[in-house]
């Protein structure tokens, strides 16, 4: 059978690979006194907090779980309106904010209104793989342009403007960013936004960690520069319901029309249980609680990568939000006599049953000198995997 092209362009997803990898070696090492730790998987260990599976509960046992309108509840909209409001003194009004099947269907809707085959959308490496594999999916190309340490792995406007061709149509960018962790300075960022904006270009912004934010000088959402700014955001990350499936995407009042038309088609309405239960995200036991979640997960950034840090694994840059580490893994491999962070990787799964991401999904420059931790995980096993990856590495 001949597979249409677009299918053929996207590259395989590694991570979920080496996830596979580990699974396979979890079963086999359940029983034995170092069980799989995980690193590896960008997910919170936190589930929905006790009113949101409540709040499902009851929309099933009230029969609340038909079709709801393709742009989602109204009643979401405004609640998610009013965290801009309330967290970031932002307005934004619900009418331009349209609830998605998670953050990945907000990116496609994204791509599939606004870039034309042949499209460039430029894109910092190292960056998460599968948003340039959207612009693919949609006939765009994804430009991915060398970042540095010193420019905390972000994109800058200078280098916007650099790369900016003919057939660009606009920047796809991620703050916080997986894998790195790390914000762009607003500065920055209205720079980049001025300069495309002038083009006549698109901004688009994922901003899926934005509520995990651990620094007042970043956590400021792009949707403060104007309203033509495009945010696409989730439940998954800061509110911990990943497999609820549910996101939204704020976009400029023109483009909620061929959204919402590309949305009736492609997916109907997002899951109507999951949007009820979003609801009670926004009460405020909910938010106390995500709050000291937050916290958690700060508490954990601060005390494992100076562990990192102390047992050759550099962190060039400390990350500002989200709960990733990417470390560079050059030193550690030669100590273990292997090649890059695809073998570190399978070597640390191997010998110490520690479970990481290797760098080579998240793009082209440099990145096989890095492996990306996620500090998703308790305390007590980050300290585990401390210690095992401690004794491989002496």
């Amino acid at each position: 059978m001949r597979l249409a092209r677009r299918a053929e362009r996207i590259e395989p997803f590694y991570v979920m690979e080496v996830a596979k990898a580990a699974s396979q070696l979890a079963r086999e090492v359940a029983h034995s006194a170092s069980p799989m730790i995980f690193l590896n998987i960008g997910e919170p260990d936190f589930t929905a907090p006790p009113l949101v599976q409540e709040a499902a509960e009851k929309a099933i046992r009230d029969g609340r779980t038909q079709y709801t309108d393709a742009t989602g509840l109204h009643a979401l909209r405004e609640r998610i309106a009013g965290w801009y409001r309330e967290r970031f003194g932002v307005h934004v009004p619900a009418s331009r904010i349209v609830v998605t099947a998670g953050a990945s269907a907000a990116l496609q809707l994204a791509c599939l209104a606004l870039i034309e085959a042949g499209d460039e959308i430029l894109m910092p490496d190292p960056s998460y793989p599968c948003n340039r594999h959207f612009v693919s999916a949609a006939e765009g190309d994804a430009v991915l342009i060398p970042t540095t340490a010193e420019e905390r792995y972000q994109l800058s406007a200078a280098k916007v403007e650099e790369h900016w061709g003919a057939r660009t149509r606009g920047v796809l960018l991620a703050s916080p960013s997986n894998p790195t962790g790390t914000s762009i300075h607003p500065d920055e960022l209205r720079r980049i936004h001025g300069f495309v904006k002038a083009k006549g270009g698109i901004t688009l912004l994922d901003e899926i960690y934005l509520g995990l934010s651990y620094d007042a000088t970043f956590g400021h959402t792009a949707l403060a520069l104007d309203d033509q700014v495009i945010s696409i955001n989730s439940f998954s990350k800061y509110f911990n319901m990943t497999g609820w499936r549910l996101g939204w995407l704020v976009v400029p009042e023109a483009l909620v029309a061929p959204i919402e038309r590309l949305a009736q088609n492609l997916f109907i309405c997002p899951s109507t249980v999951a949007q009820h239960a979003a609801l009670a995200c926004f009460e405020k036991e909910s938010i106390a609680e995500y709050e000291r979640r937050r916290a958690e997960f700060q508490a954990r950034r601060d005390w494992f990568i100076p562990q990192l840090q102390a047992m050759g694994l550099a962190v060039p840059v400390v990350p500002d939000g989200a709960f990733y580490a990417w470390a560079d893994c050059s030193e550690a491999a030669q100590h273990l006599g292997v090649s890059g962070s695809w073998d570190f990787a399978f070597e640390a799964m191997r010998r110490a049953h520690v479970a990481v991401t290797p760098g080579r999904d998240f793009g082209h420059a440099d990145t096989q000198r890095f492996i990306r931790f996620s500090t998703a995980n308790s305390m007590a096993q980050l300290q585990e995997a401390a210690a095992r990856l401690k004794a491989l590495l002496r």
